[in-house]
Order: C-alpha cells, then structure tokens, then sequence
C-alpha cells in the first residue's frame, strides 16, 4: 500500500467513504475517519453556512482527517421556461395520482452558487477537498495548496484523469460505470464515458503517476483488495454505506437497496436533470421517458425537492431518488464502525489470500 497517500490523505486504513450529497451526515463521515478511514461528506447541495457548520459537527465528533466535497458548477444558470413549465405540470401530476399532498414550487435560487460555497469549504479547511462534475482553475487549486487542503478530483474516463493530472491534484477519484449517484462526466455526454471500473484503474494506472483512488461497485473487502491489485491506492465505497444508521438516506430507501437486482440498477435523468445511477422505481417508470424535454440539472433536481421530501416522509421508497451502485444487493445493514471493522477484516483475509 503507497503509505506516501495515505498519510497526506491523514489516513490509516485504504477506505474512503464516498461523498454522498444528501446522503452523508456528520455522524457517517466522523465514524469513517475514527476507524482510520477517510469520511467524506458530500456537501454540494449545502448553502455556505451549512457547510462550515456540518464540518464543526464533524470536528466535534472526531479529530481525524475528513474530506468535503463539491460539485463544480456555474454560478449561474439558463432558465428554459417551457421545459420547466413541463416538468411542473408532470410532476404536480404524479403527485396528485400517487395520493402527496404537495406541488411543485419555485425556488429563489435553483442551487447554491458554487463560488461562496468554495469559499466556505477553504474557510472550513477540511484536511482533503474532492471535486466532481467539472475541473478546477488553476487559481482555486492555489487557493487550496496554500491552505495545505489535499485535493481529489473526479474521472469517469481516460480523458478526464488526463485533465485532471494536468492540474497536479494529490490524487484522482475514478468513478467506474457501476457506481451510485450522479455520475461526474464532464468531457463527454455521461452514456459515451460508461467505463467499467477494473478497466478505468488498468488504463489510469498507465497513462498518469498519480495515486488512483477506486469506486464503483465496491461493496466488501475482496472488492478493496481487487482494485488494490489492478493499480488502485484506495478503494472508495458508498452504497455500502447507504443502509447505515448514520446515513441520511429515506428510511424506506434502506429497506429497498438490500433487495435491489442488478438489472433494476439504471442511468436515470429524471429525478435532477442529469444522469445518476440508482434504482428503477414507480417514480422512474412515469418521468425517465420525458427525460430528455425536462431542464437540466440543478433545476430538475429542485423542481423534485418537494416531491422527494414529501415521499420519504410518507415511506415512498419508489418515489425518492434511489440512488445505488450496481451491487446494491450485497449490503449489509447495520452500524458504520461495524461496517468498516468488517470490510477491514475481509480485505486482510483477501490480502492474505493472495499473498
């Protein structure tokens, strides 16, 4: 194991949680971090102050390292009225004939500006800073630097980890085609940048001497091992992480990604307005086949906040935004300190094995 990345990444352990905006809490990333892993807490969907605030939670729960992270946007974005006023009138729809009691609204803003929410993060200064959905300037990656910030950023192709290396970061996440979530393409439209992970580490690996950083699909100790063996410094792990107690994923969420099939995991647009991997669900099967006359993200996704809130309340799993990686089924519920005291053991066990 490249201990070189680990102690400037202020970790013990080759784990990191993946940062999952809306899912992550300060209790989920401080549990990471204590185990000698790195937590890392999503916080794109966060106003500044928000953002400062979780990362006090987070130090009042443990001096270990954590990461923040960001999704790279503009400031500012195009507002296409039509497709808005489609996207209200369908989802008003659905609500009304699945029984919520709620509409759509329009929001101030559709999402924080990126700008003050970068700000916050350098006031925050969290030890490691990762960054998806775009690539830095070369002035904020000086800004960073001169706060000591160790800085990750985001690749779902060879093209993308090339870009990035450019820029120097002190290491490269990649997010194979299996993963959860939003998926961070940004040089190409997400379905041409499908990449399988083993693939993604093998040809990474060759092309840049910067150390890898592996998610997508990983859900157990043989899995950490395994891209550890293709190249990887560090197995990433989200949807392992979802059916936690400390996550802050719907609770009739956890229920369904134990028993999700891997053919019902998909690339969905509907929910945000941009492509993300999680479960077919009831909400799915009605919107994905008006995805591509919806606005794009972050409009979609505000549009839907009042529709998501409302059914996690009334336990409508099949109405949130399921988002899961492709071996959703291999998860096991229960504490995270649990959680990663098993991974742990497995991946000695598979190391030990191997060896």
């Amino acid at each position: 194991m490249p201990s070189g990345l680990l102690d400037r990444l202020g970790m013990s352990q080759p784990l990191v949680l993946a940062p999952m905006s809306g899912s992550s809490t300060p209790a989920l990333v401080s549990a990471v971090s204590r185990a000698g892993g790195l937590g890392s807490h999503g916080v794109g969907y966060l106003a500044p102050q928000a953002i400062l605030d979780d990362a006090a939670k987070i130090r009042a729960l443990t001096d270990r390292p954590f990461a923040l992270n960001l999704f790279v946007l503009p400031d500012e974005f195009d507002e296409d009225e039509a497709a808005i006023d489609q996207a209200r009138a369908s989802l008003d729809a659905l609500m009304e004939r699945e029984g919520l009691a709620v509409r759509t609204t329009r929001p101030e803003r559709w999402a924080p500006r990126f700008s003050d929410q970068f700000a916050a993060l350098c006031e925050a200064r969290p030890a490691v800073a990762s960054f998806t959905f775009n690539l830095l300037t070369p002035e904020q990656m000086h800004e960073l630097r001169r706060r000591d910030i160790a800085i990750v950023g985001n690749a779902t192709s060879l093209a993308e980890v090339r870009a990035w290396a450019t820029l120097g970061p002190d290491a490269i996440s990649l997010q194979g085609a299996e993963a959860g979530g939003h998926r961070g393409t940004f040089l190409h439209e997400p379905e041409d940048a499908m990449v399988g992970l083993f693939a993604l580490i093998r040809l990474a690996a060759r092309a840049v001497d910067i150390p890898l950083i592996a998610g997508g699909g990983i859900m157990d100790g043989r899995g950490m091992a395994a891209a550890e063996m293709l190249g990887a410094s560090v197995a990433q792990l989200g949807t392992a992480f979802l059916g936690c107690p400390e996550s802050a994923a719907a609770a009739a969420w956890k229920q369904d990604i134990p028993a999700t099939e891997d053919t019902r995991v998909a690339t969905i647009r509907s929910f945000s307005g941009r492509a993300a991997r999680g479960r077919r669900n009831t909400y799915v099967d009605a919107l994905e086949a008006q995805a591509g006359r919806l606005p794009p993200y972050p409009v979609m996704n505000a549009l839907t906040s009042p529709l998501r809130k409302a059914a996690a309340a009334a336990g409508r799993g099949d109405l949130v935004s399921e988002w899961c990686g492709q071996a959703a089924g291999l998860a096991r519920i229960m504490p995270a300190a649990e959680l990663v005291a098993i991974l742990l053991e497995e991946y000695a066990q598979a190391r030990e094995s191997l060896a």
